[in-house]
């Protein structure tokens, strides 16, 4: 059972995570639960589109910038602030792998001469992958938080530490390493 919090004459069930602007905030401050529903509603995207995807009349750059614009901002939503784990890279990098095979034509060819899908793919897509798009979005938030104002609740925030538990991978300190 919920516990309740009581704000002046108010109670308000407390939850374990809710849905906030579209992002999913929790307890645990953890990301996985957010990337699995940002990879759900990616494949509802997909799924939505499917039939531009299999069309023989639609060309294969064409479906390429229909990946870009319409499935991928769907799953990275809100990833300018997400601590890139492996865990979440891998997810993120099958999940991109699944939807682009799908897409591509020309990788049922490269599957079966055996040479390396991921290789390819990756030539296809001109390293233009999830996983470095994410990157170019925190360095860019990154720098964003930079030229702030000292005064700014934004930056005022981003330098808060932690105060209790393990520490965990802070942001900053994430992208510094990318």
């Amino acid at each position: 059972m919920a516990s309740k919090i009581t704000v002046g004459s108010i109670q308000i069930d407390q939850v374990r995570s809710f849905s906030y602007l579209g992002t999913i905030v929790n307890g645990n401050n953890t990301l996985e639960e957010e990337i699995r529903e940002r990879i759900v509603k990616g494949n509802k995207a997909f799924y939505a589109n499917r039939a531009l995807f299999k069309s023989k009349l639609v060309s294969r750059k064409s479906k390429l910038k229909l990946y870009w614009t319409v499935i991928r901002p769907v799953v990275v939503y809100g990833c300018k602030t997400w601590v890139l784990k492996e865990s979440i890279i891998q997810r993120l990098s099958v999940f991109e792998t699944k939807i682009l095979t799908k897409i591509l034509d020309q990788l049922k060819k490269i599957m079966v001469t055996g040479e390396s899908k991921q290789t390819e793919l990756d030539e296809l897509i001109k390293h233009r992958n999830i996983i470095n798009y994410v990157k170019a979005q925190r360095l860019s938030w990154f720098g964003h938080i930079n030229r702030m104002p000292k005064t700014s609740i934004v930056k005022k925030i981003h330098k808060l530490k932690p105060l209790t538990g393990r520490p965990k991978s802070l942001w900053e300190d994430d992208v510094r390493t990318t």
